[in-house]
């Protein structure tokens, strides 16, 4: 991957306040990318901005807010001119059985994984299609293999693979690139504030974080996927395994997923 091909590149990166988002954001950053830094954590970002590049944007941003959504990409065109890569990372979690959750905890996984993918490229689409550039959507290997105990999670990812699948076919001519990437277990934040069944965040996480893949490698696969106009990304041998077999063998993936799933700490599927 020739890294000079991001320079002064205008890279839209929400959920950029943590995790892989700000990974992304430094990594392509110090490619000599413009980098456009979307979230609700403002100040947070701001802190971090000067370890991301000297041209970076910072925009408060509410994924759930269409208005947001939309003032993010007014404030890009406004700065740049031009969007050449939406990245759309802005996520939450869950961890509760279906049968105790809250609906409120469903509509607020949809609102964010799956409304703030749909704003966001709605409004930048006219963009990226002039630049004939790439349109991302973070989902989870729990877009292709569902897990217990992560219904609302599951089905927002699902969500946003079908749609951005259907935009791919919609734009095959257009010269429009669309990238489903599918991290793994990567090392993040965001099983700390996974909501549980009354919509709380749960506070911890069951898997020892230090193990996984870092956000750091995850921005790397996936400046390469981006670079190598990749129509799918699937990461860790576990998460390939995954995807492969629900394909092939659904029924002994569902009874894997259960043992794999219901020996997690503290977990609220046995």
């Amino acid at each position: 991957m020739k890294a000079s091909a991001f320079k002064d590149k205008v890279i839209i990166i929400t959920g950029a306040s943590s995790g892989i988002g700000l990974a992304s954001a430094r990594l392509f950053g110090s490619y000599g990318a413009k980098v456009v830094m979307a979230a609700r954590s403002y100040e947070k970002m701001l802190e971090e901005a000067p370890s991301v590049g000297k041209d970076v944007l910072c925009v408060k941003t509410d994924v759930t807010s269409e208005a947001d959504c939309k003032a993010l990409i007014d404030k890009t065109i406004e700065k740049y001119g031009k969007i050449d890569v939406l990245v759309n990372n802005a996520g939450i979690s869950m961890r509760a059985m279906f049968k105790d959750l809250d609906l409120d905890v469903l509509r607020r996984l949809m609102d964010v994984n799956f409304w703030g993918t749909v704003y966001c490229t709605k409004y930048a689409l006219p963009y990226l299609l002039e630049t004939k550039g790439s349109l991302v959507g973070v989902i989870s290997i729990a877009g292709y293999s569902a897990l217990p105990a992560r219904t609302g999670y599951s089905a927002s990812k699902h969500a946003v693979r079908g749609f951005l699948d259907s935009l791919r076919i919609e734009h095959l001519k257009d010269g429009l690139h669309v990238l489903v990437f599918a991290p793994g277990y990567t090392e993040s934040n965001v099983r700390y504030a996974a909501l549980t069944a009354d919509g709380s965040p749960q506070g911890n996480t069951p898997l020892e974080e230090g193990k996984l893949m870092s956000a750091e490698k995850c921005a790397e696969k996936l400046a390469q996927g981006i670079y190598k106009r990749k129509n799918k990304v699937t990461l860790t041998n576990l998460g390939k395994a995954s995807v492969i077999e629900r394909i092939f063998f659904p029924n002994t993936m569902d009874k894997l997923t259960y043992k794999y799933i219901s020996k997690e700490a503290e977990s609220p599927f046995k």
